[in-house]
């Protein structure tokens, strides 16, 4: 058995204003052997596939996984950065020769100029390669915006049913087995989509949360039927401006279509009944640190501020509150400003005393700059090893921080580019210990619960501006559908 793997994701946000091009993919490419060697002991959705197909005795052919370095968020993929790596995954798999599988890492969230529906076509472009016999199969992230297009496309298709993803390689194990089996004669795909027309802030989308708890809960109930091999819904990724976006649903059954119809559909009417759900209203800025200076107060600590919005990592709401309340023993971990943090870098040492203005330059939604004095505690470029439950073991290198004290235990991390703490290395790497912190705001919205739910006492969400807020009225769509529910021109014209 030869089985090939490849992969080419993004999670496009095209309310960002920089485009995405080749040269910020590549720095995030890897192709052949290195595939197997990057992802091996790391729990990914290649990692699943290499569990089952070694453990088959299957040959493993890699062509390349293409996706984005390290830094924030960028907008549509221009039509060369598509056309090269989508090629690359046709020509790479017409150069390795015949295979009897394609097992495909993709996301479903990306937004490229020149390809409407561009997982879909990266399907096609394989089948070009491999032929309409040979069986391909796609694993998704639950923030994809896909239709029926990618189920006609691939035989079959996995998404992940966690948030914060911690299921990755379990779900590529299921593809993988999938594959195996049907490459055997064992097994006969049949999927199915639908889509509800529900569009939804992913700050919503936790799946230990209801809403969508209640449908994961739901899709398992499917799985214990026999015929079904797989029930999957993804929420969607509101911050594309595409004509997919929103929720979609898909069923993979043993040659059932009846069946794969009626999981769908059941999905499909429960995920509807549940859409006001969606749309709970979240404390701003203001309120957000006035609760977590209570929950302090209360002997609560420490609290988490989610700051989910920000997709660029210069926004300064959060910080401007922070100030104006007067909290004590806090970190923003990450304030973007490639600017100011060089500025740091060619002045200033460790132990020097520094004024400098932060944030707020990106675009409306950033804030306006604001002023901090401190002392700079830690600077460089940090090296680290993930080590909560998504991505464990993963190394991570940064470019330039600076971690500025602002006396009272206030801490802001100047950073070159747009940086995370979803676990404790983010900010060990900095030098600092969450336990001796009140308050931590996280430009993130659900993947930090993975490790700061075990050790944070409050977790509090809000709505903030940005390019990827809460409040999804904050943004103007072009492309979304007539009757997407809320930000579809049916309700928005009410």
């Amino acid at each position: 058995m030869r089985i090939a793997i490849a992969g080419f994701s993004d999670e496009t946000c095209t309310f960002c204003k920089d485009l995405t091009t080749v040269e910020r993919f590549e720095s995030g490419t890897i192709r052949g052997q290195a595939i197997i060697e990057k992802n091996r002991g790391i729990p990914t959705y290649v990692n699943g596939y290499l569990k089952v197909l070694e453990a088959e005795g299957a040959e493993i052919v890699p062509i390349v996984h293409a996706s984005k370095g390290p830094g924030g968020f960028s907008s549509w993929l221009v039509p060369e950065c598509f056309e090269k790596y989508a090629n690359e995954i046709r020509d790479g798999l017409k150069a390795a020769g015949p295979v009897d599988g394609v097992l495909l890492a993709l996301h479903g969230a990306m937004a490229a100029a020149n390809a409407v529906r561009p997982e879909a076509e990266i399907v096609r472009r394989a089948r070009q390669a491999v032929g309409k016999d040979v069986p391909i199969m796609v694993t998704l992230d639950l923030h994809a915006n896909e239709d029926s297009e990618l189920a006609e496309a691939a035989d079959a298709v996995f998404i992940l049913k966690t948030y914060p993803h911690v299921d990755s390689e379990e779900i590529g194990m299921k593809a993988a087995e999938c594959m195996v089996k049907t490459v055997r004669g064992e097994f006969k795909p049949y999927t199915v989509c639908r889509r509800p027309g529900i569009v939804s802030a992913s700050i919503y989308q936790a799946s230990d949360q209801h809403p969508m708890k209640d449908i994961y809960d739901r899709c398992r109930e499917w799985e214990k039927v026999p015929g079904v091999y797989c029930a999957s819904v993804a929420p969607g990724y509101a911050y594309a401006d595409v004509i997919d976006i929103g929720m979609s649903i898909f069923v993979v059954t043993n040659d059932d279509p009846e069946l794969a119809e009626k999981a769908a559909q059941d999905l499909n009417d429960l995920a509807w009944s549940l859409r006001e759900s969606f749309t709970e209203p979240l404390p701003d800025a203001k309120e957000a640190t006035r609760l977590a200076m209570k929950y302090v107060s209360e002997g609560l600590r420490p609290v988490i501020i989610a700051d989910g919005a920000d997709r660029i990592g210069d926004s300064t709401h959060m910080l401007k509150e922070l100030l104006a309340q007067g909290a004590k023993n806090w970190v923003i971990p990450c304030i973007t400003d490639p600017k100011v943090a060089q500025e740091i870098k060619k002045t200033a040492k460790v132990g020097d005393k520094v004024t400098v203005t932060v944030g707020g330059w990106y675009d409306e939604f950033s804030g306006t700059p604001v002023e901090i004095t401190g002392t700079v505690e830690y600077m460089g470029c940090p090296e680290y090893t993930l080590v909560g439950p998504m991505g464990k073991g993963s190394r991570v290198k940064e470019g330039f921080v600076a971690r500025i004290n602002l006396g009272d235990n206030r801490h802001v991390v100047v950073a070159e580019r747009m940086r995370g703490a979803n676990d404790s290395a983010g900010l060990s790497c900095v030098g600092l210990d969450y336990n001796d912190l009140d308050i931590i705001v996280l430009k993130d919205r659900v993947h930090h619960r993975a490790f700061w739910d075990q050790v944070a006492k409050v977790d509090i969400r809000t709505s903030v501006p940005g390019q990827g807020p809460a409040d999804l009225s904050q943004l103007h769509y072009n492309n979304a559908p007539y009757d997407a529910y809320p930000i579809g021109r049916k309700w928005t014209e009410i």
